[in-house]
């Protein structure tokens, strides 16, 4: 025990905190097989920016939020026509909402162009966009269904 480095007695080989000192992992040394750190080309270029279409997020955010809640509040209302118009609100709302879900991306390609790699990375997801043109379609029905029967 008396050869071996950090022995539990020994607390001239321990830092602050208990961690031992002297050989850590990162440095490059003679008995390794590899250089610490994989080596790579420095960035070239501007930086990319992270933050780049939090307004817009925002915004979007805020608007689904003022029409579900304005569309709750009239369907809560008494007379029947605040009521249709609550619906349609709330209708409004969950279509702008499913409608951002799958396509809020800046600097992407709704329309696959040709040499480009035809998955999502590149384009908008079209999944969305249908269901939210159908549940327009269907709310519009109901709308007129409603304005039929309740008025």
């Amino acid at each position: 025990a008396a050869g071996r480095r950090g022995a539990p007695a020994d607390g001239r080989n321990l830092r602050s905190r208990g961690v031992r000192g002297g050989r850590g992992l990162d440095p490059a040394t003679a008995d390794r097989h590899r250089p610490p750190v994989a080596a790579r080309a420095p960035p070239t270029g501007p930086a990319p920016r992270r933050r780049e279409g939090r307004l817009m997020e925002v915004v979007i955010s805020i608007a689904i939020g003022v029409m579900a809640s304005a569309g709750v509040w009239l369907v809560l209302r008494p007379r029947t026509f605040q009521v249709l118009i609550g619906l349609t609100l709330l209708s409004y709302a969950v279509n702008l909402f499913i409608f951002s879900v799958g396509s809020l991306a800046i600097g992407r390609e709704p329309i696959v162009k040709v040499g480009v790699a035809a998955d999502l990375v590149n384009y908008s997801d079209p999944l969305p966009q249908s269901l939210v043109l159908t549940a327009i379609v269907i709310g519009f029905a109901t709308t007129a269904l409603f304005l039929v029967v309740l008025l």
